[in-house]
């Protein structure tokens, strides 16, 4: 098992694919796929696991499977559908990324993935011998986390946020549309429940103490939520830079890189002004 650096725009610690014997999980965007093939030295991947589909985690994905057409694809029901059909995610994530440069600038070309090569999850499964799949909404309605359970190593997307060594602070990210805050405790309930002997976050690395982070992103889910409530964007996003400064000096740009504080802001936002009307 290892967990491959893709250099997202050029830099270290911001995006990781995890490789498990030829299983990929999330395999990043397309625009570090050559990255990724490098450290796979071409070799065919096994099938490709997504957490969900956001492109940081899931972008390369159809240019995979366009270059080995028979690789299975595991997706959630929810994102199954986006990742067939990709053009209202490619145009709403382009509204949030500056139009169809910047989108393409920082995730590159999204190429659909073929109904024949996805296998639809709702959670519960057990898939390719070893991975117990359960349903972990509450940063996106589409996210699932994956138990690997001959090593105890928790696959668990963005569900228990961002954190990148050697600092320990652990940052939440919160982007729009589907943040639920009562939904991602509950999904945390699942992830603690099964009792992991190691996180494998996307943003960045493996996690060997794990009740402590768990209990920091609970926190921090929160925290983010509450200064949005409390805070319009430039306050917000002051408040955010503030603390990731304060805890991972250095690190801090790839901390916001990962999780930018706007995005942050407006999925919180989203939740509060959900949350009021209803």
């Amino acid at each position: 098992m290892r967990a491959i650096d893709t250099r997202h725009l050029g830099n270290e610690k911001v995006i990781c694919c995890w490789d498990v014997e030829g299983v990929l999980v999330d395999p990043g965007p397309q625009s570090t796929e050559e990255t990724l093939l490098e450290a796979l030295g071409d070799e065919r991947p096994r099938a490709i696991l997504l957490t969900h589909i956001h492109f940081d985690h899931a972008g390369a994905t159809g240019a995979l499977v366009r270059r080995w057409p028979d690789v299975p694809v595991y997706v959630h029901e929810r994102g199954a559908p986006h990742m067939a059909a990709p053009e209202r995610l490619v145009a709403s994530a382009a509204r949030l990324y500056g139009g169809e440069q910047g989108l393409a600038r920082l995730w590159g070309e999204v190429v659909p993935v073929p109904e024949a090569n996805m296998h639809v999850l709702r959670g519960g499964e057990t898939v390719l011998d070893d991975f117990r799949v359960e349903y972990t909404p509450g940063h996106a309605w589409h996210h699932v986390s994956y138990l690997h359970e001959p090593t105890g190593t928790a696959f668990v997307g963005d569900v228990a946020g961002v954190r990148i060594p050697p600092a320990r602070y652990v940052m939440a990210p919160t982007p729009p549309p589907d943040v639920d805050v009562e939904a991602w405790d509950r999904s945390l309930d699942v992830v603690e429940g099964w009792g992991p002997q190691a996180l494998a976050l996307t943003h960045f690395g493996r996690v060997d103490d794990v009740a402590p982070h768990l209990a920091a992103i609970r926190e921090r889910v929160h925290e983010v939520v509450a200064l949005a409530s409390q805070h319009g964007l430039e306050a917000f996003s002051a408040g955010i830079m503030e603390r990731v400064e304060r805890n991972a000096g250095d690190l801090a740009d790839r901390y916001t890189q990962a999780a930018p504080p706007e995005h942050l802001y407006l999925g919180a936002r989203r939740y509060l002004d959900k949350r009021a009307a209803a």
